[in-house]
């Protein structure tokens, strides 16, 4: 093996093998195991986000492929409507063509186009993370398969009265000209205005008061709107009032929506422009007078001075003829959410418009009932809470874009307006005897989430009734995010039990998002975003400058970015390879908790990577060209400490295995990590050598610790695995051999099982006292200074019959780990020297001091060290003392110098300890 962990040597060969030979397929004999890939956006690339989601699913597909389940993890992408059509506009742009003037045909040829050459780049991205998914079964929500299920699913909703068309408020982008999905709005809190107007009584009585953050929707009011139980204005119900700037009469409504707390009580009700309005108006039967043209400017509905004009234009104009009618009563400072489209960065209007709907509550229930009843299992439960929320107040689901890129409605109009909807024109004018009439078709598309809705069983040949559905549906787990439960999880199951009469997942295991270390949400903004593929591969500080700033319109805020990058990372970032990646994103899954990314821990994690390496070579240097039992014949013996490794690495894997099950990836990697490293690496290896270089140890001895070393380190590979894919497939070439294995790849082997019968109860308790003696040891030398290459007599003094047992048993191990000159038994009786001593339960390590150490200049060295303390310590003193520095600093603060202060308290305590004890040499 090469000398060091090179990650980039390996992983693209191994990736490629795996891809070519058809391992990611469905094998196995057992029982089916399925995982849905949540579908990312054909035009996206890797984020932290999805490599902890992907890195996730990975773990569970390739434990349950070693389990010998029939596993399949589904591959594909989503069209991704906006995103995409918005890409290729752009191109378009860029050489000065139009997609109105290009027309829909040649600019959806244009998207496929585009899609063919560039829209790849995130399936390469999952590839690098090792993802072991079936590509060869790799789909998309356009492909011909899923346009079919598409299809299928929207006729048989319609015939069942489940989908119609209606004229309802929708979240309208007026940049982009269509109506988009809550999760596509972001609302942030931004500086605006308060505006307060005077209505004036249609009988000249007075006049009410009422605030509006929008101005400009004035113009569509239909009501006013009072709490039935505010006495001050009960005697107004049912009166009108005159609308500024209009010539319509508007009624004082009675709602109990109405906050009698806020503002004046009074509330402009504007139902074609607002949801809760659009609620309330539905609910008096109010008209909804629609405002806006499509492009958020002001339509004919109002008067003539404000038509055309763009809303911001109009709302200035309002403003100023009621300042002038006497009408504007005050304007404040007010801090409001204002929801803008997470692609225009415009913002959103409410807008009343005729759009395609599901019947989302009748299809709800069900849904309801099946996470109700333990059918489908959240991890952890408290989302079903969040599920059940949304669910049980679910509005009807608006489904229709007003797009080209997508899938595009299969209904067709006659030039009465009348509505057919059919698989194809054929089926329709066949289905109502159209003949020749001349019909046009939607030219609207499908939201996205319709087709992502259908994922589970489309991708696996639905409406076909193929082996594929039969054998891997209902799918396993799925595994996603929150924040699309309502968006994602919950229309599958809804669809997926009206279309199979089954669940589409068992269990939907939700983690939390990958936040920046001191847990901020990565943003380009903030200057912390970080691209997975560069931790892999590593990228120097003016590239990551650059790629971090790239696209920025504002000078100040890319200076901010690049000295916040400089700071941070001053030498660019290192390349840790995707194994480390991998680990760092396991050690951080606890079941549904935000992760923050600490860069220290993913170096620490490379460093893990070395130390399997290192310890890889160190085995194979001991094993290759000898006999290692690989033929499974007798003649070896096992000492103490093969024992003990053995009996460890039964417990490590059932804590693994049951982690795994429990999703629980943080405690599983550390039982690997503490495993591996601080178990087999640093003590194993160590107990290794005593009997590998002792030329008077037998061969039985020998052989046994070989086998032991190297079947180990094979197990704990396979064990390893699906945590760390590349590391383990190019060791276990090595190793396996060895141990009689003749499998091609690692990823098929079969995952280890622990074996009760080789736990090991004496051995673990007799390795614990040998290490308690070596650690004690090696405490004494680090406190007094001796040098670790220095061999020290060491006297035993309190011991039982059993701590004499396990001297005799393990003086090897001592002599060599703890570098011993010679072990001598004290008689209860016995007076011992002046020692350093430590403990191991009840029996005295003692460790005499004369002649060990120069005891002038370690006196020098350890006054030294006090006085640096006390000077430290009266800094701190001086701090505490502080009655300003207490009141004003954070409390974190405070207490992190009250801890600073214990800390140096202690370690000055235990220097004056040891220099008494040196002044009695």
């Amino acid at each position: 093996m090469d000398k060091t962990f090179q990650p980039s040597d390996i992983e693209s060969k191994w990736y490629q093998t795996w891809e070519d030979k058809g391992y990611f397929q469905p094998s196995g004999d057992g029982n089916p195991y399925c995982i849905m890939i949540p579908p990312p956006n054909v035009t996206g690339s890797l984020h932290m986000g999805h490599g902890f989601q992907e890195t996730i699913i990975d773990v569970l597909i390739r434990y349950h492929r070693m389990k010998g389940h029939n596993t399949l993890w589904q591959v594909g992408t989503d069209h991704a409507g906006i995103a995409t059509q918005m890409v290729v506009e752009r191109q378009l742009a860029a050489e000065g063509i139009n997609r109105h003037k290009l027309g829909r045909e040649k600019f959806i040829e244009k998207v496929w186009d585009w899609k063919e050459h560039s829209g790849g780049t995130i399936t390469q991205q999952l590839r690098r993370m090792g993802t072991s998914t079936d590509w060869s079964r790799e789909r998309f929500t356009m492909d011909p398969g899923l346009s079919n299920a598409v299809k299928e699913v929207f006729v048989q909703l319609y015939e069942e009265g489940l989908i119609y068309r209606g004229n309802r408020l929708v979240n309208w982008d007026p940049v982009l000209h269509t109506a988009v999905s809550d999760i596509e709005v972001i609302s942030e809190e931004e500086n605006g205005f308060l505006w307060h107007f005077h209505y004036p009584l249609a009988d000249d009585s007075g006049q009410l008061t009422v605030a509006t953050t929008r101005p400009e929707t004035m113009l569509g009011d239909t009501a006013i709107a009072v709490n039935p139980n505010d006495e001050r204005y009960q005697h107004l119900i049912g009166k009108t009032i005159k609308l500024p700037l209009t010539d319509r009469e508007i009624p004082i409504i009675a709602d109990d929506y109405v906050d009698m707390e806020f503002g004046t009580g009074c509330v402009k009700i504007t139902p074609a422009h607002d949801f809760n309005d659009y609620e309330m108006g539905k609910r008096h039967g109010l008209p909804m007078i629609n405002v806006l043209d499509d492009s958020a400017s002001m339509n004919n509905n109002v008067p003539t001075a404000y038509q055309g004009l763009d809303r911001f234009e109009c709302r200035k104009k309002v403003v100023a003829d009621l300042d002038a009618l006497g009408l504007l009563d005050k304007i404040d400072d007010h801090k409001l959410k204002v929801p803008r489209g997470d692609r225009s960065n415009t913002i959103i209007e409410p807008y009343l418009t005729d759009q395609w709907y599901v019947d989302a509550k009748t299809l709800a229930k069900p849904a309801i009932a099946a996470v109700d009843n333990g059918d489908i299992e959240f991890v952890p439960k408290q989302y079903e809470n969040m599920y059940f929320a949304w669910m049980r107040e679910i509005q009807d689901w608006c489904i229709s874009r007003q797009l080209w890129w997508g899938h595009r409605i299969p209904a067709w109009f006659d030039e009465e307006g009348n509505v057919y909807v059919g698989r194809d024109e054929e089926e329709v004018r066949n289905k109502h005897q159209l003949g020749d009439k001349a019909l046009r078709q939607d030219d609207d598309v499908l939201d996205t989430w319709f087709s992502s809705a259908l994922w589970t069983f489309s991708t696996l040949g639905w409406p076909e009734q193929t082996e594929e559905l039969r054998t891997f549906h209902p799918t396993s787990v799925l595994v996603t995010g929150f924040d699309i439960i309502p968006f994602w999880v919950a229309r599958m199951i809804m669809m997926t039990l009206h279309f199979r009469q089954e669940v589409p997942f068992k269990q939907v295991y939700v983690h939390g998002l990958v936040r920046d270390a001191e847990g901020q949400k990565m943003s380009k903004s903030k200057g912390n975003v970080l691209d997975p593929i560069d931790l892999i591969d590593g990228i120097d500080l003016d590239a990551l400058v650059s790629k971090r700033t790239s696209g920025m319109m504002q000078p100040q805020l890319a200076q901010k970015v690049e000295k916040a990058t400089r700071k941070q990372f001053p030498e660019g970032i290192a390349a840790y390879g995707t194994d480390a990646l991998r680990f760092t994103y396991y050690s951080l899954a606890s079941t549904g908790r935000d992760i923050k990314f600490d860069m220290g821990r993913i170096e620490g994690y490379r460093n893990f990577c070395n130390k399997i390496w290192n310890a890889a070579r160190y085995v194979l240097m001991n094993t290759e060209e000898h006999d290692c039992g690989q033929d499974d014949s007798d003649g070896y013996e096992l000492t103490l400490a093969d024992r003990w490794i053995i009996s460890r690495l039964q417990r490590t894997e059932q804590e693994v295995a049951k982690t795994i099950e429990q999703y629980r990836f943080d405690l599983a990697s550390q039982a690997l990590y503490e495993f591996i490293w601080n178990e087999y690496c640093d003590w194993y290896l160590e107990l290794s050598k005593p009997i590998l270089w002792d030329d008077t140890a037998s061969a039985a001895l020998k052989k046994g610790t070989r086998r032991t070393l190297i079947r180990v380190l094979e197990t704990t590979l396979r064990l390893l695995h699906p945590f760390m894919p590349y590391i383990t497939e190019e060791i276990w070439q090595r190793v396996s051999p060895l141990t009689g294995k003749t499998g091609e790849t690692i990823m098929l082997e079969s995952y280890p099982q622990s074996n009760e019968k080789r736990i090991d109860l004496d051995a673990e308790t007799d390795i614990e006292w040998v290490k308690g003696i070596i650690v004690g040891i090696r405490n004494i030398r680090g406190e007094m200074n001796i040098s670790p290459a220095k061999a020290i007599p060491v006297l035993f003094k309190n011991g039982n019959d059993t701590d004499q047992r396990r001297l005799q048993d393990n003086r090897q191990f001592l002599i060599t780990l703890a570098k011993l000159e010679g072990i001598t038994w004290l008689n209860a009786d016995d007076t011992a020297p002046m020692s350093a001593t430590s403990l191991v339960e009840h029996m005295e390590i003692l460790v005499p001091m004369q002649g060990l150490i120069n005891v002038e200049a370690e006196t020098s060295r350890l006054k030294k060290e006090i006085d640096k303390l006390q000077k430290d310590l009266s800094r701190i003193s001086g701090k505490l003392n502080n009655a300003k520095f207490v009141d004003n600093a954070p409390e974190a603060v405070v207490q992190k110098e009250r801890e600073k202060q214990q800390q140096q308290q202690q370690a000055m305590e235990k220097l004056e300890q040891q220099l008494l004890q040196i002044a009695n040499l």
